[in-house]
């Protein structure tokens, strides 16, 4: 049976200001809002879509489903998504790794140029833009440049990651007072003057989602928990934060985003404290009945800690899906649940196939929310 949409007017809860406590300790009393409070209204109204929205059901995310697909690449109105349901997912995810060196391309070639126009497509069709961003390790590349995606000088650079005695301490020298911080406020500068350029067409700044140094609780990327304190992350957290709205830019929802962890108490270490997050969310990757299990415990914990703490909450990537896993996202109070892009693969004999049937499963599914349940 074909799902029945439901359109209706989101009622946006109450914006109420009040100071919130840092890192891990018990949150003070507050109501939800975002955790600036120089939010501009589109970043408030942003915020209380979403929380509206999880009350609906959950969205589901796709990782640069406008920017190319399996056999396409920077095609008009195209999506591999919208190919096999006939709507764009509710939540489409882009990647800046890269433009901090300030080429024309992004590490996965994709145009910075149309990643913007796909912004403004995705904003306008009232869809939800999440951010992630694979700097560049800023001592490495230093020596050998940016040769390719997960190569030299890349955010997944991370010589000597299996001995902590070994790491070169990327953040420590990009924080105030490091050998390397003056070329960061460069990196942060080149980024925060393309979002600046994000705006619509009554010229105000697009509101989004951006998980900046996320999976730091994993060892594969410079900022991970083997190459930093958690005092040290939680410092590049909140420096970061204050940098872009220094630049004005106070249209910006902050995702704390770790890799797969088995506590709240490992979920925490490095959080950079309530004002300077708006979502908390978890990555992760895996199949099978093990992996559903620990899923189902992982997102049990963050849901409890972001209701507490009057977060978001969110799986903000993962691998395949099944009805199996889709069924657990369900139990929970999430605002979305991303998969990875799908690789572009012109090679009919390299190609994996979509798993269409249960694309379309999961949008006649009245609690799986593509674009056009939230419009």
């Amino acid at each position: 049976m074909k799902k029945v949409k439901s359109y209706f007017t989101l009622l946006f809860v109450g914006i109420c200001f009040v100071s919130c406590s840092g890192g891990t300790s018990e949150p003070k009393q507050q109501q939800y809002a975002p955790a600036n409070p120089q939010a501009t209204p589109e970043a408030k109204q942003l915020f209380s879509r979403l929380l509206a929205l999880e009350k609906k059901g959950i969205m589901y995310g796709h990782q640069d489903d406008l920017m190319y697909g399996t056999t396409w690449w920077y095609e008009k109105d195209s999506s591999d998504i919208k190919s096999a349901v006939g709507d764009y997912p509710g939540v489409v995810g882009f990647e800046l790794g890269q433009i901090e060196t300030g080429g024309e391309r992004s590490l996965d070639s994709v145009s910075f140029v149309q990643i913007t126009e796909q912004v403004k497509f995705f904003h306008k069709k009232n869809g939800v833009i999440t951010i992630s961003w694979h700097c560049i390790n800023p001592i490495t590349s230093q020596i050998v440049g940016t040769e390719k995606p997960n190569g030299p000088g890349s955010a997944w650079d991370v010589p000597g990651k299996d001995d902590p005695v070994q790491s070169l301490g990327e953040v420590k020298s990009i924080l105030p007072g490091g050998q390397n911080h003056e070329l960061f406020n460069g990196y942060l500068t080149i980024l925060a003057d393309y979002f600046l350029t994000w705006k619509d067409d009554e010229g105000k700044l697009i509101p989004f989602l951006f998980r900046p140094y996320h999976e730091h609780s994993g060892s594969f990327f410079w900022w991970g928990t083997v190459r930093c304190t958690p005092d040290e992350y939680a410092s590049l957290w909140r420096y970061t934060v204050d940098f872009l709205r220094n630049k004005g830019l106070h249209n910006i929802l902050f995702i704390y985003n770790t890799d797969k962890v088995y506590s709240v108490e490992e979920f925490l270490s490095g959080y950079p404290g309530d004002d300077y997050a708006d979502m908390l969310a978890i990555d992760w990757y895996g199949s099978g009945q093990e992996f559903n299990k620990l899923v189902d415990t992982a997102l049990n914990f963050l849901t409890v800690e972001a209701e507490k703490r009057h977060k978001l909450a969110a799986l903000s990537e993962c691998g395949n899906t099944s009805w199996d896993i889709v069924n657990i996202f369900r139990k929970y109070k999430l605002s979305y649940f991303l998969t990875w892009r799908n690789r572009y693969q012109p090679d009919p004999d390299r190609r994996r196939p979509r798993d269409t049937d249960l694309l379309k499963s999961m949008y006649n599914d009245p609690q799986t929310l593509f674009l056009r349940d939230i419009q």
